[in-house]
């Protein structure tokens, strides 16, 4: 075998194993999106359909936030979230950026008093608004099954909702969507 044919089946062998590889990752892909599908429709059962009711609720900071009123203003991201959350974690950051972009409303669940979530807010450096659902009343009412769960509101219609782990990109394109 000369020095050229090896070369070229070293290259084919390459190509082979690069194509192979695409597909896995591809099929990974495709299953993961798919579980992540299921996992939202299953976790969202719950949660209300179509117009939302006329709420009016208070931030830890004492102000008034109509949700329906807002979001006939422009679409509203509800970010459902608790401080002990582990995914929350990494949701949050992009939340709080998202709230210099688009009208965004938090919801803590089960996150204690008004002075030791707003110690968190603080702690933490993030600017959004936050309404304390320390009982979790909201929560049972809306149906949020998991934290974190973001739910996008547009003239007072629930028009997306997801749950768990939400990377920034998938976050800003439903805000877009919903424009």
């Amino acid at each position: 075998m000369d020095e050229q044919s090896t070369s070229s089946h070293k290259t084919a062998k390459i190509r082979r194993r690069t194509r192979y590889w695409l597909k896995e990752a591809v099929l990974v892909i495709i299953m993961f999106v798919a579980f992540s599908t299921l996992m939202d429709y299953w976790r969202s059962q719950d949660m209300p359909e179509g117009h939302i009711p006329q709420l009016v609720l208070q931030t830890t900071q004492g102000k008034h936030i109509d949700l329906v009123t807002l979001s006939h203003e422009k679409p509203v991201m509800v970010y459902f979230w608790a401080t002990w959350c582990p995914a929350c974690k990494f949701v949050t950051p992009t939340v709080d950026w998202m709230n210099d972009h688009f009208e965004v409303v938090t919801i803590a669940l089960s996150s204690g008093d008004n002075r030791r979530l707003n110690a968190f807010i603080e702690s933490h450096d993030y600017s959004f608004r936050v309404i304390n659902d320390n009982r979790s009343e909201l929560g049972r009412e809306w149906g949020i099954a998991a934290t974190p769960t973001v739910v996008i509101i547009k003239e007072g219609k629930i028009t997306s909702a997801t749950t768990g782990f939400s990377t920034p990109p998938g976050l800003w394109f439903r805000m877009l969507l919903n424009q």
